[in-house]
């Protein structure tokens, strides 16, 4: 091995140390989700802890009105005739209570957004350099939706509970401890009172939980039945028509219907009523009416005053929205933190190493010197490949499916690091080069291209920003697709996938004038012509043809006939190179790779 395989290891920041999985165990995760949350926090913790003050303050002084009221009352039924010094005092002290409310919940507020504000910054900005910095591969490993979840529902999930859970959650729970404090401080049996129908409603909560979870995981294969019904009923309606099997097909869609629908009603029904009942005890009506007759039965007794009954009653009726959102509040608290846990994982992936000194390629030569490769760490993808590849000449690389064509492909571009080995561009290690670098040597155009939701031209540009138009027209008529682009609503300012979708073998083309734009000395292809529809495949072909002259071109072959004047075909086997030469030798040789072309020119016979 090159000494480069010895050079040094010096990393970026934590690019090494943060190798944890991408999935956790359900016990790891759990474990790991409190402190993900708390990490997530930790540089608002202290204005948090602040607003929750502030809150609390909120929360307490809410109840300065009932008291106010209260002991205006009890002044009132005084015997000898209410003081007006007392009752204003009173007044003034239940205005102040509002006043104060007022101005500590809206500081309470401001603080958490704030603070909301800092940690939505921050964590973007922390997602966005991980996934500036984690291979290439694991976006392929994840749709489009996965990634979405992450960086926006996640992220408004966290913002939730910065932002107003944490407040709500605490005015939830000190305004009731408080009132009831109040309560059994000025008349204890008021005070059991008004708890009766909080007890009443965390029962009913309680037979509401039991065995959600069980019932919930049911419910999500119970859908998933419906949704893969559905998209066998959509993607096979035409064959289902052809053979006359529509009214099967429909009996099998309603069954699993039917099944959802008798499920969700055994589960729910009986949830719904419960409910019903526990939220009934907390509504208004409800706590007045059992307020009013104890209170008057405890007047008639002597265990109680009308002043202690309209308290009890003013408290009684205002307990009800606070524990809703006690509810309310867990249930944010649980959402941010089930996000704080992914968001977490997402934080933890690994990412590509940087050398602290990268160094520069010279020249385009590609040498795999014994490459190894493993997704999991444990089973071999790729063993011992030694390949080079030489500017001017086309190397493809065939075999069964599920051999290792496209790994060994997408390791030239660095989607994902060598488990052993290495890999060269022009001597040097491409774990040893900056990835601007390889990006700026290596140009790929594989079955699975994407163009994003900006114009043409902006398209072609991502190869290379600094393109004028006249460069980017001239490789799109390299790529045989210029008079496509001016046959679009708005020539090269048409806004793909909004004002017009490309078809299959246009896409390509529009990837193959990328990649021209960006010019690059070696070129990986992956069977570029997969999705191209008859009548394009020719242009395709012959925009191919003006992309890999005089570079050194790795192609993923499937139709062997595409790759019969390729300069080497090396045919993979269970992740070893198992033959390699020109077509005429290999077909000579009356092994695997003449097993292929046989298989295929008898199938096309």
């Amino acid at each position: 091995m090159p000494d480069d395989a010895t050079a040094t290891q010096a990393v970026l920041p934590d690019a090494q140390s943060e190798s944890a999985p991408d999935t956790l165990e359900p016990e790891t995760r759990a474990a790991g989700s409190d402190k993900s949350l708390g990490s997530l926090l930790a540089p608002v913790r202290g204005r948090l802890i602040l607003a929750g003050a502030f809150q609390a303050l909120g929360a307490l002084t809410s109840l300065v009105p009932y008291v106010a009221i209260y002991r205006i009352v009890e002044e009132l039924l005084q015997p000898a005739g209410a003081s007006g010094n007392v009752v204003w005092a009173w007044a003034v002290i239940a205005v102040i209570g509002v006043l104060v409310r007022t101005a500590a919940t809206g500081a309470a507020y401001t603080i958490t957004h704030g603070a909301d504000g800092t940690v939505g910054q921050a964590l973007r900005q922390r997602l966005t350099d991980r996934l500036w910095r984690v291979p290439l591969g694991w976006f392929g490993e994840r749709s489009s939706g996965q990634v979405k979840r992450r960086l926006q529902d996640d992220v408004h999930d966290v913002h939730h509970l910065v932002a107003h859970a944490i407040n709500d959650l605490v005015g939830a729970i000190v305004a009731p401890l408080a009132g009831f404090v109040l309560l059994f401080v000025v008349n204890w049996r008021l005070g059991l009172v008004c708890l009766v129908p909080v007890l009443l409603y965390f029962v009913g909560l309680s037979v509401m939980m039991r065995g959600n979870t069980e019932n919930a995981a049911r419910w999500d294969e119970a859908l998933g039945r419906v949704n893969s019904r559905i998209v066998e009923f959509v993607q096979g309606i035409a064959v289902v028509k052809t053979f006359g099997r529509t009214r099967s097909t429909q009996e099998r869609y309603h069954a699993v219907g039917d099944e959802l629908a008798v499920f969700f009603e055994r589960w729910m029904g009986p949830l719904l009523r419960v409910n019903a009942l526990a939220s009934a005890v907390l509504a208004p009506p409800t706590v007045i009416a059992l307020v009013l007759a104890t209170g008057a039965w405890f007047v008639h007794s002597g265990w109680g005053a009308p002043a202690e009954v309209l308290l009890a009653l003013m408290i009684g009726v205002g307990l009800g929205a606070p524990v809703l959102n006690m509810g309310i509040g867990a249930q944010a608290m649980r959402t941010a933190t089930a996000a704080a846990a992914r968001l977490g994982d997402l934080l933890r992936t690994p990412v590509l190493p940087q050398v602290a000194h990268p160094r520069t390629p010279e020249g385009a030569v590609v040498e795999y010197d014994g490459v190894r490769f493993s997704y999991d760490g444990q089973t071999d993808v790729l063993s011992d490949i030694d390949l080079v590849l030489r500017p001017g000449t086309v190397t493809a690389l065939v075999g069964p499916s599920g051999s290792g064509k496209s790994t060994l492909a997408r390791l030239l571009p660095r989607f994902w690091d060598v488990t052993d080995g290495a890999i060269r561009i022009g001597g040097v290690d491409l774990r040893h080069a900056a990835p601007e670098e390889i990006y700026r040597r290596v140009a790929f155009v594989f079955q699975d291209n994407v163009l994003l939701r900006m114009s043409v031209r902006d398209n072609l540009r991502l190869a290379a920003p600094d393109a004028d138009d006249a460069t980017v027209e001239a490789a799109a008529r390299a790529a045989q697709i210029h008079d496509v682009i001016m046959s679009m609503p708005h020539g090269y300012d048409t806004i793909v996938h909004e004002q017009v979708t490309p078809s299959g073998g246009e896409t390509q083309r529009l990837c193959i004038a990328r990649a021209m734009l960006a010019d690059a000395p070696i070129v990986v292809l992956d069977e570029a012509t997969a999705f191209a529809d008859p009548e394009s495949e020719a242009a395709v072909q012959d925009a191919l043809s003006t992309l890999i002259a005089g570079r050194a071109v790795l192609v993923i072959a499937h139709r062997l006939r595409t790759i019969t004047d390729a300069d080497q075909i090396v045919v993979l086997e269970g992740g070893r190179v198992v033959e390699t030469g020109r077509h005429d030798e290999l077909l000579d040789h009356g092994r695997l790779y003449a097993a292929l072309w046989n298989a295929q020119e008898g199938t096309t016979a």
